[in-house]
């Protein structure tokens, strides 16, 4: 559905390096919308909401699009790193832009590049998945997440498992709004916990892991501190309080 039939090529080939059925098929799915729209089968508003989903974000210059790359809780490897980096320089200005939620965004991206472009980063596997839109953004944590000695354990674990049951889960693709969390590592609350829809704060209590819950905060137009909702709560509890 390509113009170019060396795009086209390019495309498919790109999607022998996913394992993941389920990915080939969100990539092969967004290539569908974007001919759609192109052919005037799609309206603009519905279209947006599709590529907002998918970590595509329109810019002021026509044409082209800022990409950004979901990184949960900011853990990139080398690897990926220069992999991002050299995807940039092919399809984007070759500068990488580091986000507040610890996201990796691009700039000047053709709109029928995206999914060649989105395939070779889930080569690494790296998403645009719910990185834009209604949905639940990049889950951050705090920067020392691992290696805080004030940390009662590590957060790592449980942001990765949140980000893993939240991405690609039905019931939040068409949010009301955006939702953001975060996971600090200790009482000094270095994630900011307190501007997020939903903060978690590392507790042991009776010798069992849990957390203190926030919910409620942001910044924008009407900025409110989040309030507390457990002083502890057991660990087993944190993905369905959340999906809740």
């Amino acid at each position: 559905k390509y113009q170019n039939t060396n795009d086209m090529l390019s495309f498919r080939s790109e999607l022998e390096n996913i394992e993941n059925p389920i990915v080939q098929h969100d990539i092969i799915d967004l290539a569908e919308k974007i001919s759609r729209f192109k052919n005037l089968q799609m309206d603009q508003e519905k279209f947006r909401s599709i590529r907002l989903a998918r970590g595509i974000y329109g810019q002021r210059q026509p044409g082209v699009q800022m990409i950004r790359i979901k990184i949960p809780y900011g853990k990139i490897s080398t690897k990926q790193l220069i992999h991002i980096a050299d995807l940039s320089d092919q399809y984007a200005s070759g500068v990488l832009h580091a986000t507040t939620r610890q996201d990796i965004q691009i700039h000047y991206v053709s709109l029928d590049h995206t999914p060649e472009l989105w395939a070779k980063l889930e080569s690494e596997k790296i998403t645009l998945r719910e990185a834009c839109g209604n949905t639940v953004r990049n889950i951050t944590a705090s920067e020392k997440a691992g290696i805080d000695p004030e940390e009662p354990f590590d957060v790592a674990p449980y942001a990765q498992a949140a980000f893993e049951y939240f991405l690609r889960n039905p019931v939040c693709q068409e949010m009301g709004r955006k939702f953001k969390i975060a996971f600090s590592s200790s009482d000094r609350d270095s994630a900011y916990t307190f501007i997020h829809d939903l903060g978690f704060i590392p507790r042991i209590q009776d010798g069992k892991r849990g957390f203190k819950v926030l919910i409620g905060g942001g910044l924008g137009a009407q900025p409110f501190l989040a309030i507390t909702a457990y002083e502890f709560l057991e660990e087993d509890l944190l993905i369905p309080f959340t999906e809740a």
